[in-house]
Protein backbone atom coordinates (compact mmCIF):
# COMPACT_ATOMS: atom_id res chain seq x y z
CA UNK A 1 0.00 0.00 0.00
CA UNK A 2 1.44 3.40 -0.88
CA UNK A 3 2.49 5.42 1.81
CA UNK A 4 0.10 8.77 1.03
CA UNK A 5 -2.48 6.73 1.13
CA UNK A 6 -2.30 4.65 4.13
CA UNK A 7 -5.24 5.12 6.62
CA UNK A 8 -4.64 4.41 10.08
CA UNK A 9 -5.90 1.46 12.36
CA UNK A 10 -7.82 4.50 14.68
CA UNK A 11 -9.68 5.89 11.22
CA UNK A 12 -10.29 2.55 10.34
CA UNK A 13 -11.90 1.54 13.57
CA UNK A 14 -13.74 5.10 13.88
CA UNK A 15 -15.52 4.19 9.82
CA UNK A 16 -16.34 0.92 11.36
CA UNK A 17 -18.30 2.29 14.32
CA UNK A 18 -20.11 4.50 12.79
CA UNK A 19 -21.39 1.90 9.76
CA UNK A 20 -22.17 -0.82 12.15
CA UNK A 21 -24.42 2.72 14.21
CA UNK A 22 -26.46 3.16 10.90
CA UNK A 23 -26.50 -0.72 9.51
CA UNK A 24 -29.87 -0.79 9.71
CA UNK A 25 -33.17 0.11 7.27
CA UNK A 26 -34.86 2.63 9.95
CA UNK A 27 -31.51 4.27 11.04
CA UNK A 28 -30.53 4.99 7.59
CA UNK A 29 -33.92 6.70 6.53
CA UNK A 30 -33.71 8.57 9.69
CA UNK A 31 -30.56 9.92 8.88
CA UNK A 32 -31.55 10.41 5.46
CA UNK A 33 -34.48 12.50 7.08
CA UNK A 34 -32.50 14.34 9.74
CA UNK A 35 -30.25 15.23 7.14
CA UNK A 36 -32.74 16.70 4.46
CA UNK A 37 -35.58 18.24 7.34
CA UNK A 38 -33.71 19.08 10.28
CA UNK A 39 -34.69 18.50 13.75
CA UNK A 40 -37.58 16.71 14.13
CA UNK A 41 -39.67 14.37 17.05
CA UNK A 42 -40.07 10.76 17.47
CA UNK A 43 -43.61 11.53 16.43
CA UNK A 44 -42.60 13.33 13.77
CA UNK A 45 -40.65 10.53 12.40
CA UNK A 46 -42.73 8.07 13.36
CA UNK A 47 -45.28 9.45 11.25
CA UNK A 48 -42.81 10.21 8.51
CA UNK A 49 -41.10 6.73 8.30
CA UNK A 50 -44.27 4.78 9.28
CA UNK A 51 -42.98 3.33 12.30
CA UNK A 52 -44.06 1.86 15.56
CA UNK A 53 -42.92 4.88 17.86
CA UNK A 54 -41.35 2.40 20.70
CA UNK A 55 -39.05 1.18 17.80
CA UNK A 56 -38.43 4.82 17.10
CA UNK A 57 -37.55 5.69 20.08
CA UNK A 58 -35.13 2.68 20.66
CA UNK A 59 -33.59 3.64 17.10
CA UNK A 60 -33.35 7.28 17.83
CA UNK A 61 -31.91 6.53 21.78
CA UNK A 62 -29.10 4.21 20.40
CA UNK A 63 -27.83 6.90 17.53
CA UNK A 64 -27.66 9.34 20.32
CA UNK A 65 -25.78 7.32 22.82
CA UNK A 66 -22.87 6.45 19.85
CA UNK A 67 -23.09 10.53 19.03
CA UNK A 68 -24.85 10.66 15.57
CA UNK A 69 -27.64 12.17 17.26
CA UNK A 70 -28.66 15.20 19.45
CA UNK A 71 -31.40 16.30 20.84
CA UNK A 72 -32.62 19.17 22.65
CA UNK A 73 -36.33 19.42 24.74
CA UNK A 74 -38.72 21.81 23.39
CA UNK A 75 -41.25 22.16 25.48
CA UNK A 76 -42.45 18.21 26.61
CA UNK A 77 -40.94 17.22 22.90
CA UNK A 78 -37.15 16.25 22.36
CA UNK A 79 -36.17 17.41 18.82
CA UNK A 80 -33.81 14.87 17.53
CA UNK A 81 -31.05 16.48 14.76
CA UNK A 82 -27.81 14.82 12.79
CA UNK A 83 -25.11 15.68 15.10
CA UNK A 84 -22.62 13.45 12.32
CA UNK A 85 -23.77 15.69 9.50
CA UNK A 86 -20.50 13.51 7.62
CA UNK A 87 -22.84 10.90 7.96
CA UNK A 88 -24.98 12.46 4.88
CA UNK A 89 -21.94 11.83 2.59
CA UNK A 90 -21.22 8.13 3.14
CA UNK A 91 -25.42 7.43 2.95
CA UNK A 92 -24.86 9.22 -0.75
CA UNK A 93 -21.96 7.10 -1.69
CA UNK A 94 -24.01 3.97 -0.28
CA UNK A 95 -27.22 4.79 -2.75
CA UNK A 96 -24.78 5.39 -5.71
CA UNK A 97 -23.41 1.81 -4.67
CA UNK A 98 -24.42 -0.62 -7.66
CA UNK A 99 -23.45 -3.51 -5.81
CA UNK A 100 -25.57 -6.94 -5.76
CA UNK A 101 -27.55 -6.97 -2.82
CA UNK A 102 -30.11 -9.72 -3.19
Amino acid sequence: MDKDIKISDEQIERAAYILKSISHPLRLKIVQVLGKRGPLSVNDLTQLLDSDQSLMSHHLSMMKLKGLLSSKRLGQRHLYSLRARSVLGVFDCLLDCECNYN
